[in-house]
């Protein structure tokens, strides 16, 4: 059992999300320690797989990196609005031939296999397409109270791409592009059991976060517990147990400033957030504006081993300016602080090309 301060857990977290000093230089690194990046249209600042990015990489990474590791060198790939490395790509594929695991999901598709066919065969003669180019055939229509009612070219290649039929082969802007798994996949992957890909993805998770809960609530998107990966913790003044990812342990650390998306893995867990790093943090992006205490899209800044604050900002990029609204401070900033994220903010309008910053 470790037993570690609150500040020994913040700096492994820190470390585990490449967040420390020491930067790393190439972004499939990233992708590859971080496990994913996280597709979300909203862009008030910037989207948010390329700001997870900068975060780490600074001002030498550029979006088109990661639309050339997506679409030409195929050393990452996109499922269910994450990007992951490709060499994890057979963990992700285990079991998918069985899926979905719900009966009404699984009716749907069965009565649907004609419609499933038509897809596979026009994919297979006309290369990659958008959905909107796929006729719908389908016999009975997806009912759903969300936004996926009567979406059923949608719905249906959802469902062909977790079952590892069909994959995304790149994007025009914001829409995807479909093609057989086959045509983009490497024909090479090994798809282990079930079971391992299980284990694996927990271990791979782990050493991402370098310390989270055995088992927590569920969450969209990813998971945030990681099973019986690593080993066992308690953290000074957190209740219950924890697990450890022993490459992680270590007290060599040294810190840096960051401004972070909100989807950001270290922040993602808001729980965790708030246990091991005293940050309270909610995405006001859905709330009425009169709501909002931090505002629409506000970056947690972090600071060494603290996450000390919220930057409220949006990139007018027709003025060519950051507009920055507020920065609230969680915590009182020092002189050298205050300068480091003065500092950052100047990095992060340099790298979005705007010629300036202006506080509201």
């Amino acid at each position: 059992m470790h037993r570690l301060t609150k500040a020994q857990a913040r700096r492994i977290a820190v470390r585990a999300q490449m967040l420390d000093a020491r930067r790393p230089t190439e972004l499939l690194a990233v992708v590859r320690q971080l496990t994913l990046l996280q597709i979300d249209p909203t862009a008030a600042v910037a989207p948010t797989a390329d700001l997870v990015a900068w975060s780490r990489l600074g001002s030498t990474y550029g979006p088109a990196e990661l639309k050339q590791a997506l679409e030409h060198d195929r050393t990452l790939f996109e499922l269910g609005a994450l990007v992951r490395p490709t060499s994890d790509l057979g963990l992700y594929l285990a079991g998918a031939a069985d899926w979905p695991s719900y009966d009404r999901q699984r009716a749907w598709l069965r009565d649907n296999d004609r419609f499933r066919r038509d897809i596979l065969e026009r994919l297979g003669s006309s290369g990659p397409l958008s959905s909107r180019d796929i006729p719908d055939s389908c016999v009975v229509p997806w009912a759903s109270s969300g936004w996926t009612n009567n979406r059923n070219v949608t719905q249906m290649m959802e469902f062909l791409m977790m079952r590892g039929e069909v994959a995304i082969a790149g994007r025009v802007g914001r829409e995807r592009l479909w093609d057989l798994a086959e045509r983009v996949y490497p024909p090479d992957v090994v798809v282990p059991s079930v079971e391992e890909a299980e284990r694996r993805k927990n271990e791979r998770r782990l050493a991402s976060l370098g310390i989270a809960r055995k088992k927590t609530r569920a969450t969209p998107i990813e998971p945030v517990d990681v099973g019986e990966a690593g080993e066992p913790a308690v953290v000074e003044g957190v209740k219950g147990d924890w697990r450890v990812d022993p490459a992680a342990l270590g007290d060599d650390f040294e810190g840096r400033t960051a401004l972070l998306s909100p989807f950001d893995r270290l922040v993602h867990d808001r729980v965790r957030a708030q246990e091991l790093f005293d940050f309270e943090y909610t995405l006001e992006m859905y709330k009425p504006a009169a709501k909002r205490r931090w505002g629409y899209f506000a970056l947690p800044i972090l600071h060494e081993d603290q996450l000390v604050g919220k930057l409220d900002a949006a990139a007018d990029r027709k003025a060519s300016v950051l507009r920055v609204n507020a920065i609230h401070r969680d915590v009182k900033f020092p002189r050298t602080m205050t300068k480091a994220v003065e500092a950052e903010l100047d990095e992060l309008a340099s790298w979005l090309g705007l010629s300036a910053i202006v506080s509201s």
